[in-house]
C-alpha cells in the first residue's frame, strides 16, 4: 500500500493529510490562523508565515498520528508549490523537502488550483473528465475545461477581485467580521436576497471572464447612501447581505453555465473555499437540475484549503512518473499547466 502526505500552506491555513493509492483519506488536519488575523480585518503575509512555521510540526505530528503511521512508512511527500503567498508557500516547501532529504523520500510540487480539481477524486472516485470546473475562492475565480486529468483549459477568470475577496471586502465595510464568506453566508439565512438588486462587471457580456470589484462598489455605495436609522435596521442590513450574495451566485452560475453550452460539457465540479457557501451550492444544483446537467461538489471540509486535495493531485502524477529536484522553488504565480 503506498502512502502520500500532503502539505498545503497557500495561504492562512497549515494543513498536512494522508492518503492511500486508493485516494481514500486517511487523515486530514487543517490548522487555521483566523482568529490572528481577524483583528486586521485580513491576511497578514508575515504573520501567516510565522504561524506556520508555528503550527506546522503540530500538524504533521497530528495527521501521521491519526493515520497511524509514521514518516517511515510514507512514499510520497506532495506540498503546493504555487500559486500563493510566498512567505507561506516557502514553509510548506521547506518542510517537505527536510522530510524528503532526511526520509529519502520523493517529494514533488503541486499547483493549488489543481489540487482543488482532485478534491472531488477524494469522495466520488466515480466522477471522471470530461467535466466543467468553476475554481472559486479568495484569491481565484476561474472556469476550466477538464478534458482528462492533467489535461486543462482556461476559459475564464477573474479581471479584478475574486469573489471571496469580493466577500471579504463587504464583509469587513459593514463590519460584520472576518472571513466574510462564512459570515455572509450566515446572516443571509433566511433574509430576502431579491430585495436590492446589484449589477457585477461584464455580466452580460459575451466574455467568461469575471469582474466583481464594481458589484463591491455598488454595495458599499448603497449602504453608504443610508439614512444613519437604517443602517441601523438589523433587517435591511441582512438583505442588503443577501442580495450581494445572490448578485455573486447569479453570475458564477450564469456564466458557468455559459461556459458549459458553448463547449458542451454534462458535468460540472465546483471547488475552492466560497464552493462552501450554502446559496452557491443550491442555485449551481437548482440550475443544473432544470437543464438535466449533474453538478458536483466536494464536502465543505474540501472545498476550504487542505492537504488531502494536495496529496490527490500528487499521487496522480506520481503514478506517472514526475518527481521533482531539489531545485523547485515556491511559485507565488505558478500557472496551471496541461500534461504534454
Amino acid at each position: 500500500m503506498i502512502h502520500v502526505l500532503g502539505i498545503e500552506t497557500s495561504c492562512d491555513d497549515s494543513c498536512v493529510a494522508v492518503i492511500n493509492d486508493k485516494y481514500q483519506v486517511l487523515s486530514n488536519v487543517v490548522s487555521s490562523q483566523t482568529e490572528f488575523h481577524r483583528r486586521f480585518g485580513g491576511i497578514v503575509p508575515e504573520v501567516a508565515s510565522r504561524k506556520h512555521l508555528e503550527y506546522l510540526p503540530l500538524v504533521l505530528d497530528q495527521a501521521l498520528r491519526d493515520a497511524h503511521l509514521d514518516l517511515e512508512n510514507i512514499d510520497l511527500v506532495a506540498v503546493t508549490q504555487g500559486p500563493g503567498l510566498l512567505g507561506s508557500l516557502l514553509m510548506g516547501v521547506c518542510l517537505a523537502k527536510t522530510i524528503a532529504l532526511f526520509k529519502d523520500k520523493t517529494f514533488l510540487g503541486v499547483n493549488h488550483l489543481e489540487g482543488h480539481l482532485f478534491a472531488i477524486r477524494l469522495e466520488y472516485p466515480e466522477i471522471q473528465p470530461p467535466f466543467l470546473a468553476l475554481i472559486v475562492s479568495g484569491g481565484h475565480t476561474e472556469i476550466i475545461a477538464v478534458r482528462d486529468w492533467g489535461k486543462y483549459r482556461h476559459l475564464g477568470s477573474t479581471r479584478d477581485d475574486a469573489a471571496g475577496e469580493a466577500y471579504d471586502k463587504v464583509s469587513k465595510f459593514l463590519n460584520l467580521g472576518y472571513p466574510g464568506g462564512p459570515i455572509i453566508d450566515r446572516v443571509s439565512e433566511g433574509a430576502q436576497g431579491d430585495r436590492f438588486h446589484f449589477s457585477a462587471g461584464l455580466e452580460d457580456d459575451d466574455t467568461l471572464d469575471f469582474s466583481f470589484s464594481g458589484l463591491k462598489t455598488a454595495v458599499v455605495r448603497h449602504y453608504s447612501s443610508l439614512k444613519e436609522e437604517e443602517k441601523k435596521d438589523e433587517k435591511l442590513i441582512r438583505d442588503l447581505v443577501a442580495s450581494f450574495q445572490e448578485s455573486v451566485a447569479r453570475v458564477l452560475v450564469n456564466k458557468t453555465f455559459k461556459a458549459l453550452e458553448i463547449y458542451g460539457f454534462s458535468q460540472i465540479v465546483v471547488g475552492g473555499g466560497v464552493a462552501a457557501n450554502r446559496h452557491l451550492r443550491a442555485k449551481m444544483k437548482e440550475e443544473g437540475e432544470k437543464r438535466g446537467v449533474q453538478v458536483f461538489f466536494p464536502s465543505p471540509s474540501f472545498c476550504t484549503d487542505n492537504g488531502a486535495m494536495i496529496a490527490a493531485c500528487g499521487l496522480f502524477h506520481w503514478e506517472r512518473g514526475r518527481k521533482d529536484s531539489w531545485e523547485m522553488d515556491p511559485d507565488p504565480r505558478l500557472p496551471l499547466t496541461s500534461i504534454e
